[in-house]
């Protein structure tokens, strides 16, 4: 069974590599084009590159928690998607790279805090200077990918030592590392969001941001898994586990991220607007006036309201292409999502969509989507060796007969 399980993976390698070559020439086109803005406009440069940054290693980051979480409960679903999930964490040393841009030439461009002069002049910044300061944010955001790079290291490590070896212990150390991982996990990415995106504004202040934050970042992966998985599903070794079972789980997954996101943006914006206090309700103030408040309709509609209706029809998730086109839209509604939160800390009067908020996110995902393929062909579609394998696949035989 191994060895029918890796020639099917191997087939199936041309198909996937000219994915990755379509994915990298969209993402070296959109480089080019995103250099060119940078030349012309730094400044709008870094906020259109925050903003595909945050959007493309939020997808890594859901893959390493999702990754987890399956290790800790178990279910088909994740053995069907195990291999996108660690190809999904193995992006993670390129997002590394691709943050040091940021930290070392983009912070005084998106920081106010960052400038000193700023600083003395202001006394709430001044009062938080000794957590937002340069040295402490750089610091911070290094050990956040030094956590986050040695789980995905270790599950993956561990997964490619299950693949040749029937004894199990490889498996039972991901189960060991997973509960503990997804705390920590938990608490650096509450500690990134707030670094990254919330100190856009740092007068301004939500306890329950981050989650809404890490809660996307989830979303993002259901509806990335859609995607991918509804392709695979389609050819060997992955047709008999990515099953339309098996894509209907995946669709409540998603429905239950979006009735999730949903509640805790209501919720943050109950209470900041029953507070009605100045330094909570100026944040909101902004987003719900001008075009932005119509942007904010938007998100209710096409995030919350279109998702849900579909979505909360068992029979309708049957359906792929229609659950396919649910994911592709949520995805595009993350980034809505993004954008929503972070340009109003730089057009507080106006909404203001320019293009290398298109370009930015186009080009690092294509090359994030090309490392994605790239790293997908290189291993075995199936987890090989695992001790639920036969069980699981069993399962499925059964359920198509």
């Amino acid at each position: 069974m191994n060895e029918q399980i890796v020639e099917q993976s191997i087939a199936l390698r041309p198909k996937l590599s000219a994915l990755q070559r379509m994915a990298f020439f969209v993402g070296l086109l959109g480089v080019v084009v995103a250099l060119l803005g940078f030349m012309s406009d730094p400044e709008q440069f870094f906020r259109s590159y925050l903003l595909g940054y945050v959007y493309w290693v939020g997808l890594s980051l859901g893959c390493l928690a999702v990754l987890m979480l399956n290790h800790v409960v178990g279910g088909r679903w994740g053995f069907a998607t195990r291999r996108l999930l660690e190809a999904g964490t193995r992006t993670l040393p390129f997002m590394f790279l691709l943050l040091l841009p940021i930290l070392f030439v983009g912070l005084h461009h998106l920081y106010e805090w960052s400038h000193l002069e700023v600083v003395a002049d202001d006394p709430v910044l001044s009062a938080k200077k000794g957590y937002l300061n340069e040295t402490a944010f750089i610091t911070r955001s290094l050990i956040y990918f030094a956590i986050w790079g040695l789980f995905a290291f270790l599950l993956n490590r561990w997964s490619t030592m299950q693949d040749s070896q029937e004894e199990t212990f490889p498996t039972r150390r991901m189960q060991r590392l997973s509960g503990p991982g997804l705390v920590i996990f938990t608490l650096s990415m509450t500690l990134a969001a707030v670094d990254w995106i919330m100190s856009l504004e740092p007068h301004w202040f939500s306890t329950i941001f981050s989650a809404i934050h890490i809660i996307g970042q989830i979303l993002l992966t259901w509806a990335f898994l859609i995607l991918v998985g509804s392709f695979l599903s389609h050819h060997s070794p992955l047709d008999k586990l990515l099953t339309n079972e098996r894509l209907r789980d995946l669709g409540t997954f998603l429905f239950a991220f979006v009735m999730l996101w949903t509640y805790t943006s209501f919720s943050q914006l109950l209470i900041i607007w029953a507070g009605n206090l100045p330094e909570e309700i100026t944040w909101y103030m902004t987003r719900l006036s001008g075009n932005w408040l119509n942007l904010g309709y938007g998100l209710i509609g096409l995030h919350f309201v279109v998702p849900f209706l579909l979505l909360m029809s068992s029979r309708i998730k049957t359906k792929t292409p229609i659950l396919v086109l649910v994911a592709l839209g949520l995805m595009i509604m993350r980034l809505v999502a993004l954008f929503w939160v972070t340009a109003p800390a730089f057009h507080k009067s106006v909404m203001n969509v320019h293009w290398l908020d298109i370009a930015v996110p186009i080009g690092i995902g294509g090359l994030w989507l090309a490392l994605f393929f790239w790293h997908l062909k290189r291993r075995p579609l199936i987890a090989l060796n695992d001790p639920r394998f036969e069980y699981l696949l069993t399962e499925e035989d059964h359920d198509h007969g």
